[in-house]
């Protein structure tokens, strides 16, 4: 496959695209809208007016949130990427401008949809160099722990530490669309890395990156929460796990036959006394007398 791409030039602009830094240009993209994304949550501006510090510290959670569970898991010092003072610093200047800036000029600018579909692009390219670089990471410390290469838990507890530092509770469904499309290339890259995949790393990178490109831009422009992969999903999850038309019917039989029994009848007001029959006679009888 590789000779492949060679003849049609593909290789040196595969190569030539693994080659870019990702600092300062595409981590401003990827801060731009993963700070935007922390503004949408609910309680995120009271949270920024309450207590700067903590604003501050959920913006950092939602930038560099994945480096330290990687550090975790992997057993290295979670504080360790803090050491990187001008992303550090880079992080702290879009979150001041995002939810500081007078008149919200700056939020206004990158909220624009054309302006924010630049910076999407841009944050999926480091979406995908983190998960390569996650992978070899894994790959090095844990040399047969595919289950950790691919470090499909991250997402997990990535939600959970966003429901604690935003104090609202977790979602019911974890994958989302980028989430799937993260783990998917996870498993990509971790079999590329063990090498069954016959294609090289720069090459998968960048046809990766396209895909998840032109897949996030469409759905940020469309406003579309519809997953990409549900075509697939609609095929493959019947055949592996079985459809959900079983438990349907089942549900529908138990609430056919709760049908079938009429419900009780109202109960009866109590039966009158005779002394009372009497009583209302007679002031019926007076007030017909007066």
């Amino acid at each position: 496959m590789d000779l492949v791409l060679g003849s049609l030039d593909l290789a040196d602009l595969a190569a030539a695209f693994a080659r870019v830094p990702l600092s300062p240009l595409f981590d401003l993209g990827y801060f731009v809208v993963s700070l935007l994304y922390l503004k949408y949550e609910r309680g995120a501006v009271e949270l920024s007016r309450q207590s700067p510090f903590a604003s501050w510290a959920c913006a950092m959670l939602y930038c560099f949130g994945s480096y330290i569970l990687a550090d975790l898991l992997l057993g290295d010092s979670p504080i360790d990427y803090f050491s990187n003072n001008s992303s550090v610093l880079l992080a702290t200047a879009v979150w001041y401008l995002i939810f500081y800036c007078p008149l919200n000029l700056f939020y206004k600018c990158v909220s624009f949809l054309p302006v924010k579909l630049i910076f999407v692009a841009m944050k999926e390219v480091v979406r995908v160099r983190k998960i390569a670089a996650g992978v070899h990471h894994a790959h090095h410390a844990y040399h047969n722990g595919w289950l950790i290469m691919i470090g499909w838990c991250l997402r997990v507890c990535a939600v959970l530490v966003e429901s604690l530092c935003l104090m609202r509770p977790p979602p019911t469904h974890f994958f989302s669309s980028p989430s799937k499309a993260s783990l998917y290339g996870a498993v990509l890259f971790t079999l590329q890395q063990a090498q069954w995949l016959p294609i090289s790393k720069v090459n998968l990178i960048f046809f990766f990156t396209l895909f998840m490109i032109v897949c996030k831009v469409f759905m940020t422009a469309t406003h579309s929460h519809a997953s990409p992969f549900a075509p697939v999903e609609g095929v493959v999850c019947p055949v592996l796990f079985g459809s959900a038309s079983g438990s349907g019917h089942h549900n529908n039989h138990h609430h056919d036959g709760s049908h079938d029994a009429s419900p009780p009848p109202p109960p009866q007001p109590p039966a009158k006394s005779k002394e009372e029959l009497n009583e209302g006679t007679r002031k019926r009888k007076a007030k017909k007398a007066e």
